[in-house]
């Protein structure tokens, strides 16, 4: 039956309960004549009349009976299925929400997200996950992921929707004793330092790295490593100097490393962040309060983290 209208489905149940029109009118508060339109509409959907006018009202045809135990069926599983879902409550939710992270991701969103969920949804829980770009787009696709919040420029599909956070900067560090002073390196001072070099599963090096590939800077890379969690010993102890996001340089800062944070000697392109969904989740009301929340938390107005120079 094409382009069924399934609000049909309670004037067949309003009717069978209440007996008449009148009755059946009042109780999905509609007027009689648009009722009466309703049940034209059903007798042309399904080419015979569904209620019989008698002496004592309206008498359902032995299909209507089958049909209203299968109409009562649908509805309640529409009331249980989707207008739960419109009343998400953060307060009682038990639900786990899975964020896709990078290492800085974790730095920088973690946090905040976690103490705001505590206070607003005590129950739920929080899962983070690193993947590749495929793997991520099944995640998302699936609603096996919630969000990818960061650096992501591999989600360029239509599928996915994006809303901008805010931006972050590159600094360098040195060793918060280093012969070169000043709070600027000169690019002379770049290119014949020693670098060390993290090449991480998050994509934010990239910006970096292609900047100097097209300005055809070479470095002198003595340390290359997957881990930022080792940057700040190595810096500490060495005349290598390293770029990375400048959240990362304020983090490392603020635990006591003896590192000094410095502005790198060329502009830098900004790090976008973003919030990123797969259209399957746009509507649905448990993901639109965890976007807003996000959305909240983290923007040009309100980042904790302040570019130092």
């Amino acid at each position: 039956m094409k382009d069924f209208d399934l609000n049909l489905l309670r004037v067949v149940v309003a009717l069978y309960d209440a007996g008449s029109v009148g009755r059946a009118a009042q109780a999905l508060g509609m007027s009689q004549p648009a009722m009466s339109a309703a049940l034209a509409r059903l007798r042309k959907s399904f080419g015979e009349p569904l209620f019989l006018r008698t002496a004592h009202g309206m008498s359902p045809t032995a299909r209507t009976h089958a049909l209203a135990a299968s109409a009562r069926e649908v509805l309640s599983r529409v009331a249980d299925d989707v207008l739960s879902e419109a009343s998400f409550d953060p307060a009682t939710t038990t639900t786990t929400f899975t964020f896709a992270l990078s290492d800085v991701g974790e730095i920088v969103f973690l946090p905040r997200i976690l103490e705001r969920l505590q206070r607003m949804a005590p129950h739920a829980a929080i899962r983070s996950v690193s993947l590749p770009p495929a793997r991520l787009e099944q995640g998302l696709e699936s609603g096996e992921t919630d969000l990818a919040i960061g650096y992501f420029p591999d989600l360029k599909s239509s599928a996915f929707f994006q809303q901008r956070l805010f931006a972050h900067r590159f600094v360098c560090l040195l060793r918060a004793d280093h012969p070169i002073r000043g709070h600027r390196l000169t690019l002379d001072q770049f290119v014949t330092l020693g670098h060390a070099v993290v090449r991480a599963e998050g994509r934010s090096q990239e910006i970096f790295e292609k900047l100097l590939d097209r300005k055809k800077i070479a470095r002198r890379i003595v340390l290359l490593t997957p881990h930022f969690m080792s940057i700040p010993a190595v810096i500490g102890k060495s005349d290598l100097v390293v770029t990375l996001p400048h959240v990362i340089g304020l983090f490392f800062a603020q635990t006591g490393a003896n590192i000094r944070i410095v502005e790198p000697p060329l502009a830098i392109p900004r790090i976008e962040l973003r919030q990123h969904w797969h259209r399957n989740a746009h509507h649905e009301p448990r993901h639109k309060w965890l976007r807003r929340l996000v959305a909240e938390l983290f923007n040009d107005s309100n980042d904790e983290w302040p570019y130092p120079f």
